[in-house]
């Protein structure tokens, strides 16, 4: 099985878990869905955070209902699913 800390940028990963607004994006309130459990999104970039550079973080974008791309969410390897979303 493929791990998600093998996977790049323009990779198709799944929400493990229901993504929710923590407070850090303006304009949507507190607890927001951004993106339920299951959801598909495309890798959009790869890094590290400065604090934390031993550990991957992924910025994704997950599709909406209509298919279209929402707003990056910052995600953590754990919180996502490569493949086929099994």
């Amino acid at each position: 099985m493929v791990s998600v800390d093998n996977l790049e940028e323009g990779d198709a990963v799944y929400a493990a878990i229901d993504f929710r607004n923590d407070g850090s994006l303006d304009g949507l309130p507190d607890q927001a869905l951004l993106a339920p459990a299951g959801s598909r999104g495309v890798i959009v970039r790869k890094g590290h955070l400065e604090e934390n550079p031993d550990r991957t973080v992924f910025l994704v974008r997950f599709e909406d209902a209509g298919g279209n791309l929402g707003i990056p969410v910052g995600c953590w390897a754990e919180e996502l699913r490569p493949g086929s979303g099994d």
